[in-house]
């Protein structure tokens, strides 16, 4: 996805099937405009059997998802998002999951491909920015660049989620601790379930749509919804909400010894964007096995993607993943030995 694009096409072509045929050259002249760029449909390629999170299955990386997302994050700046709420959730957000691990600063975007990837309704998949002054296009996606956002279904609400007062989305979504340091979390929250419970979508399995819906969120046969802290990929905390509509805030506290990511979020319903908790001044290698997957992934990614790629670009493209592999491979090293 290409947002704020001020010129449509790429340069030297008149049709789509003269573009170039992998995608870190059309991330670079998308940022050379200056736009925001992400990935859309991002769990098409990404399907594993299982729904934990983060998982360490390899994928296939053999669609049209956030396939070369997984070498693309790797050279700075050029991927701002990646997309949610339009395909299974734990395929959309286990790689995002694992490259948050090992220290990138890739944000989430709802998204409805409509009526392409489902005919049911627009806003399906939905991204509630918040922004300075009068609400714009460009003020809009300013706030998905920034990640000052959160995904939602339409029927769950993530607002003002914040760090020790430090709202995601603001100062690069960052806080300072020492060691052993608490961070302080604060969001305000609302949802809306009927007061029965929708079998019909509840009893569905994670792979079939609707994909993010609150329905699945639901507490057994009760109004609740679980309002989870999320501390590198895993629950350190989870708190019940009722809901009927009612904003209520909702707090946790954790005490970090590394520098780690936070998020909120009511799964699979709505996902607050991060915030990057820096401890002693450290940069965040949460999870060893994250690197070694991302790593992993990206020679998976490149045995169903190189043949597609026109043999003029091939070394170009050879280039770009061996880069990715070198970077996975420091962050190896430098994430702690069984993490």
């Amino acid at each position: 996805m290409l947002l704020g694009l001020k010129e449509q096409d790429y340069p030297g072509t008149s049709r789509i099937e003269q573009w170039p045929t992998w995608d870190l050259p059309i991330l670079k002249w998308a940022k050379a405009q200056g736009a925001v760029t992400g990935f859309a449909h991002s769990g098409w390629g990404l399907g594993v059997a299982t729904a934990e999170l983060p998982n360490h299955e390899m994928p296939g990386f053999d669609s049209i998802g956030a396939n070369e997302y997984i070498m693309d994050v790797t050279h700075e700046g050029m991927v701002d998002f990646i997309s949610a709420a339009d395909t299974p959730a734990p395929w959309e957000l286990n790689i995002w999951y694992h490259t948050l691990n090992v220290g990138f600063r890739t944000r989430i975007s709802g998204e409805t491909d409509f009526p392409c990837i489902s005919g049911n309704r627009v806003g399906q998949g939905r991204s509630y920015g918040k922004v300075d002054g009068r609400l714009s296009y460009g003020s809009w996606i300013e706030s998905i660049r920034a990640g000052r956002t959160y995904v939602s279904d339409g029927r769950s609400h993530l607002m003002d989620f914040a760090v020790n007062g430090h709202e995601a989305g603001t100062g690069g979504s960052e806080v300072s601790l020492p060691v052993g340091g608490v961070a302080r979390v604060t969001l305000k929250v609302a949802a809306w379930l009927d007061p029965v419970p929708n079998e019909a979508v509840r009893s569905l399995p994670f792979f079939q749509s609707p994909y993010w819906d609150v329905e699945r969120a639901r507490i057994g046969s009760s109004r609740e919804v679980p309002v989870e802290l999320v501390v590198n990929g895993r629950p350190a905390d989870r708190k019940s909400a009722l809901a009927d509509g009612t904003v209520r805030e909702v707090s946790f506290e954790v005490p970090l010894r590394a520098s780690s990511w936070l998020a909120a979020r009511v799964y699979p319903s709505a996902h607050t964007n991060p915030v990057f908790a820096i401890v002693d001044g450290r940069p965040i290698r949460a999870s060893r096995r994250s690197a070694e997957w991302c790593l992993a992934a990206v020679s998976q990614c490149w045995t169903q993607k190189a043949p597609k790629i026109a043999p003029g670009a091939l070394d170009e493209a050879r280039e770009a993943y061996a880069h990715a592999r070198e970077t996975y491979r420091r962050r190896i090293d430098e994430s702690p030995p069984g993490s």
